[in-house]
Parts: structure tokens; sequence; C-alpha cells
């Protein structure tokens, strides 16, 4: 699947509307190109990352009351487990399916575009918990990380990867070219002393997602809101990587040949450059456009890449999900982030082609 981003504007995925329709139309109004379906923490637990992508995990207990989520290992577990591996056997993606109650936003967007789409569309974006960050966060009865009962580590990549798949089939029905993310907020921490995680850990739990996601004929990409070893994920099979340019574009500079093979085979820097923070108080749609063509030269000097050659890979987006913020603030980032597009774009459509 080809397409073009050419500073073509996206979301992160998480806003803080309660409803549905609300959250949908402004997606579609600020990103008609690229539209992304909301995720909406604020109007359910069963919206909160960890618990979204959840359903049909064995042993998994989803507490509403208390808002926790755990797997009970303290039984036999192995008869859910030989359940599960079956449903993964048979391949059955209705079985890997989520439901209105856990992803409103997803719903709606599709059944919107379904009934009259966007004369601009180019592609649809979804997105899925990645599964470093389930596996380090979401623990056992006695708190421990899942990442290390390597049975249910293995069933929680394996339902990842089907749910990113049955995501790509829904959305492919209302547009041919779909992306699906992996937020992996965790990967922040790797390489300290609190993630005891190798380079080959990470590139496979990732890499197996990622090639579920590319054999169901859409692009890989992933989310990580802060500096992490971005040449171990340009090489773990990925297509799109989106990270905060606002508060960490540094980090990303510090590969400049991983980069540069990065984007000379085709792939996607998503600039995360309009901060999802009450600093967008403080920026304009002028600064941060001053501020792009600062990132776009230096990232020229590190690649050796022209800057419009960088720019026909990129995609901008906001810096981070906006699901904790409130909907004032939310509002003046998606409408930051498409008048920015717009902005660099100009009259043309786009710096570096369309």
């Amino acid at each position: 699947m080809k397409i073009a981003p050419s500073c073509r504007a996206t979301a992160v995925g998480s806003l803080p509307y309660r409803d549905a329709d609300e959250a949908v139309g402004r997606v579609l109004a600020a990103f008609p190109e690229f539209p992304a379906w909301p995720q909406l923490p604020n109007r359910s637990f069963l919206e909160n990352m960890y618990v979204q992508y959840s359903e049909g995990l064995p042993c998994l207990v989803v507490n509403r009351e208390a808002e926790r989520v755990y797997f009970d290992t303290s039984g036999d577990t192995m008869a859910e487990i030989e359940l599960f591996y079956g449903k993964v056997i048979e391949a059955d993606l209705d079985r890997f399916a989520i439901s209105p109650d856990y992803a409103p936003g997803f719903h709606r967007l599709v059944e919107t575009l379904a009934a009259g789409a966007p004369a601009e569309l180019a592609c649809v974006k979804g997105q899925i918990v990645g599964p470093v960050s389930m596996g380090l966060t979401v623990t056992d009865q006695n708190k421990r990380a899942i990442l290390y009962h390597d049975e249910l580590m293995d069933a929680v990549v394996k339902s990842i990867a089907m749910k990113a798949a049955w995501q790509v089939r829904e959305l492919k029905k209302v547009c041919p070219n779909v992306m699906i993310w992996l937020d992996e907020p965790y990967l922040a921490s790797f390489g300290s002393a609190y993630v005891s995680l190798s380079d080959t850990q990470v590139r496979s739990l990732i890499g197996e997602v990622a090639t579920a996601i590319r054999d169901a004929g859409a692009l890989a990409g992933i989310h990580c809101c802060g500096n992490t070893d971005w040449s171990l994920l340009m090489d773990a099979g990925l297509d799109v990587i989106n990270f905060d340019a606002y508060g960490y574009f540094t980090g990303m500079t510090c590969y400049p040949e991983a980069l540069r093979t990065f984007l000379n085979e085709g792939r996607i820097l998503a600039l995360g450059l309009v901060p999802t923070s009450p600093k967008i108080l403080e920026e304009t749609v002028e600064s941060l456009a001053a501020a792009l063509a600062d990132r776009l030269e230096t990232l020229s000097a590190k690649t050796g890449l022209k800057t419009e050659e960088i720019a026909a890979r990129c995609l901008l987006t906001p810096s981070c999900g906006a699901g904790s913020l409130s909907p004032d603030l939310a509002d003046r980032i998606l409408e930051t982030v498409g008048a920015l597009s717009r902005r660099v774009r100009g009259p043309g459509g786009a710096e570096g082609g369309a």
C-alpha cells in the first residue's frame, strides 16, 4: 500500500469528549484526509487503553467498580488458555472484534464514513495498545507484570495482533488505505533499570503485531511520546513512527543513518509537533510552522536528504493523546494540527508533492 503523507494531519487517538458522535465530528472536521477513530477514556473505564482491547483474553478480570484490570493465575489456567488458542488457530477475526461498548468511536467512524466519506479521504488510522506497554502495565493478582508470564504474554501478543487485523478488515470497508499504530508509552523507559527487556524481545513483540497488520493489508505504525531507541523501532518492521517532535525532537536526531534508511525506503515519520498540554495556548500556527521548518532543516543536515524529501514522508500530529485534557484544549489542539497542515502545504497541496 502506497500513500503520500506530505505533511497531512492525523490524530494520536484519545480525546476527552464523552459522546462518540461529537468526537467523530471533530476528528473529521480537523482531519478529513487522514481521520483516526477516537478513543474516549472519560466516557468509560472500558476505554482505558489497557482495557479497551482486552475482550477475550484468557484469565483476565476487569473490575469496573474498582477500575482495575488484572490476570488471575491462581487457579487452573490451562483450560482458558487452550480455548483462546483454539480461536487463534481458527483465525476467525469476528471472535476478536472490539465491541461498541469498548470502542464506540471506532464503530461510529466506520458508520459515518460508510454513509458518506469526505471527498478528500486518503487513509483511515486505527490504533491499539502495544504489547510491550500492555505486558509491563497489566499484572497478575500478585502485581507481577504479565510480561513475565510466558504463556499469558504470548496470548496477549496474539490477541493484539488479531484485534489489529480485525480493525484493518473493518476499516478497509470504508477506505482502501488503512494504518494501525501501536501505542507504546512504556518504550520511553526502555533501557532503564526499571525495565528488564532486551532489544531482541522488543523487536520480536512489536514485529509480530506489525507483521499481522501488514499481512492484513495496512501500514503498521507506532506512537511513543518520550525518547527511546528509535533505531530499534526502525528495524522492527514498522512503516510509521510517531514521536513527540515538540518536546523530544533531539532524541530522533541521534539516529541519522537509521532515519535516512527509514525514509529512503518510503516509510513515514509522523511529527507530533502540536503540544498536548496548556503550552498549546502559547503557540500559533505561524510559530509551529516556523518550528517545523527548523526541524526539517535539522533533519536534512543530519541525514543528507533534502527538506522537501523529508516533508514528503512526514505526517503531522499532536504530540500525544489528548484524553486527559479539557475539551476546550482538545478543540484548540485539533484545530491547530489541521490548520498547521494546511499552512505548510499551501494552496498547491503539500510540500514535497501530493
